[in-house]
Parts: C-alpha cells; structure tokens; sequence
C-alpha cells in the first residue's frame, strides 16, 4: 500500500514540481492549466474531483473511506504525469491538501498513511491560492461560509510541515504573475 503513495523520483529527476493549494474555488485549476500552456508542459489534475463526480453520479456521498482512495489516485495520476513533463510538472493538488479537507469533514481524521506521505512527498513550491476569488458552486464545491477558516488550516498545514510556498491573490493576470514570477526563479 505504502508504495502507491510514494512519488516516484527516477522518471525525471530534474524535474521541477509545483503545487496548486487551497481552498475550494480559488483558481487553482485555471491556473495549473494556464501554466502548464505557458511552460508547454503537462499538468496533474485535481483526482478527488473526479472521484467525487463519479460518485455523485452513482448518488453517494464522500466518506472517510474515500480519503484513502483518493490520495491513491492522486499521486497515481502525478507519477504518471511526471513521465511526460516538460522541465515542470504542475499539480492541481497533492496529499497535504487532501490531509487538510480530511480533517476538516471528517473530525480530525486522515489514514495514517495520508499523513505520512503528504510529509514525506517534496515539490519545490506550493502556491497557495488565497480567497479573494468569488465563490463558485458547482456540483461538489460546498464550502462557500468560513473561507478565512479553511484558509488558515490550509496554510498553518504548509507551516506545520515546513513546506515551501508563496501566496497567490489577486486578479487572475496578478495570481498568474505571481506564480510565473516565482517558477521562473525556480528554473534558473
């Protein structure tokens, strides 16, 4: 089980890794897909979104036991997208933030192995994708109310794990910059 929760590292090890992080509805997939059009490069989509409509679509609901799931796909989907990677790998989540909502809905809890490797896994840089965007419903999105709350989980995971990050506000160009700004400064 550990192994399907492990990045692998030998694919492309020059590989600069970024990623989107945040609450809900604060632009993280516009901006994963505009930066990786930007680099020409590939980018990990969000999983949880697709496990979380698939379900939907079945009428169930997210559980605990999701979570697990989940983390699984996520990191599957960045393994494999890391193959194809052009000098950067955008992702559009990791396993800290699927930590952080696990904690938030179910009480505290989140598989010990979820939080083993949302430490253990490295990306050269979180954006953190602040709210100042407006909140957009649609479908699994239901986190409109206490957005300053969510926030502050997502950044206080960032700093309890001593994870490198900017924060990214403002309009989309502004985010945008931010964010070009920062990996271009990575690149160097």
């Amino acid at each position: 089980m550990e192994e399907k929760l492990k990045q692998i590292t030998d694919a492309n090890p020059n590989c600069i890794k970024v990623v989107l992080y945040g609450p809900e509805s604060t632009g993280k997939s516009t901006l994963s897909k505009a930066l990786a059009d930007w680099y020409d490069t590939v980018y990990v989509e969000e999983y949880s979104r697709f496990y979380a409509e698939a379900k939907a679509q079945n009428n169930l609901q997210l559980s605990k036991e999701d979570v697990l799931p989940i983390a699984i796909g996520q990191i599957a989907a960045e393994n494999k997208q890391l193959k194809n990677a052009n000098k950067l790998l955008i992702c559009d989540t990791d396993l800290l933030e699927t930590k952080v909502y696990s904690e938030h809905y179910y009480g505290g809890f989140c598989p010990k192995l979820v939080k083993k490797y949302a430490h253990e896994n490295t990306y050269d840089l979180y954006f953190l994708t602040y709210i100042d965007t407006v909140w957009e419903a649609d479908g699994i999105r239901d986190q409109p109310n206490n957005r300053e709350q969510l926030f502050n989980r997502f950044e206080h995971a960032l700093i309890d794990s001593n994870k490198p990050y900017a924060l990214v506000k403002g309009s989309f160009e502004e985010r945008l910059n931010i964010c070009k700004t920062q990996i271009e400064n990575l690149l160097k």
